[in-house]
């Protein structure tokens, strides 16, 4: 079978047919008596092997070496080319999303892609102090982008601008940070929970809600100290948790709530805190007294009276001191 036939009868271009007979790679065994290049069926086998090998990535030299060498075992170069396969993936996934960046941005010309591109890139810088700088250029960037950036970001400088950013850009990232909520990384499902402190509105509160059942608890005393910080008297029972587990902030949190000026809550919470004096270990118990001496209200003021006689003259300075106070 002449060239042109094989060309047409395999997919293989005649140029590339050429191309392998010079090196060495398929080579015609016949010519004909005007000196045509003819190929026999073993030929075109040869040619479809080729033509497979090519089809995993293999270089010619490799596919050479497979076909002709007795001794090459195929093991090594497979993992070679799963490994840049992978690594072709990510180039091309890492391209894809930051084309789908660009457009979230709605650029209205040429000027806005090339600020969004720079913008991008020095978010994805190894320099702390771009990423800053960029995340505080915050409303220029798409919120998807910001989002990626904070549940990634472990320099806490960054992290904070970032939030910052997020929190200026409205509601829109809501989504990725509720799935970044459920990240097998814990790191992460911390980062998600920051972010939704930092952002107003009820969905934002509703997703804080629904963190305090989760199942990490560094997202649950997340949630409980940022629900506590806006009112929310959902977060009592979990900051009364964190007291009684020496969590300074849970302290703080509690005496927002109270502070609010509603007497009511103030009582639930002194309430709640003088139930766990009778089961609470020495420390426990003067983190409890110490947490009523930061709180208003007739309940508060008759359990510290109460503390204020304790066995425990620490607990009962501690109390008496408060009432003075």
């Amino acid at each position: 079978m002449l060239i042109g036939d094989v060309a047409r009868r395999s997919g293989v271009s005649a140029r590339m047919l050429r191309h392998y007979d010079s090196l060495g790679l398929v080579r015609p065994t016949g010519r004909t008596h005007g000196g045509y290049r003819e190929y026999s069926g073993a030929d075109i086998r040869r040619i479809f092997h080729v033509e497979s090998l090519r089809s995993l990535g293999l270089s010619l030299k490799d596919v050479s070496r497979a076909l002709d060498d007795p001794g090459f075992t195929p093991g090594a170069l497979v993992d070679d080319l799963i490994r840049q396969t992978r690594e072709r993936i990510a180039a091309q996934t890492e391209l894809l999303t930051r084309l789908r960046r660009i457009g979230d941005a709605e650029p209205a010309d040429w000027a806005d892609v090339l600020q969004t591109v720079a913008l991008l890139q020095a978010l994805g810088s190894d320099n702390a102090m771009r990423r800053q700088r960029a995340a505080l250029t915050g409303g220029e960037l798409p919120v998807a982008a910001l989002v990626e950036a904070a549940l990634g970001e472990a320099d806490p400088n960054v992290a904070g601008a970032l939030r910052w950013a997020l929190a200026r850009s409205g509601d829109g990232g809501l989504p990725a940070l509720a799935a970044g909520l459920d990240d097998p990384d814990a790191e992460v499902r911390k980062r998600a929970v920051e972010c939704l402190a930092e952002l107003d509105g009820e969905a934002a509160t509703d997703l804080l809600r629904g963190a305090l059942a989760h199942a990490d608890p560094a997202v649950r005393r997340c949630a409980a100290l940022a629900l506590g910080n806006r009112g929310i008297p959902d977060a009592i029972p979990p900051l009364i948790d964190m007291t009684v587990d020496d969590q300074d902030d849970a302290t703080d949190a509690l005496s927002a709530l109270a502070g609010a000026g509603d007497a009511e809550l103030a009582d639930q919470i002194a309430t709640g805190l003088v139930a766990r004096l009778a089961h609470g270990s020495r420390e426990a118990r003067l983190r409890l007294a110490q947490a009523l001496a930061d709180l208003p209200g007739s309940t508060a003021a008759a359990a510290l009276e109460a503390l204020s006689h304790d066995q425990d003259r620490l607990i009962a300075a501690t109390a008496s001191y408060a009432l003075e106070r």
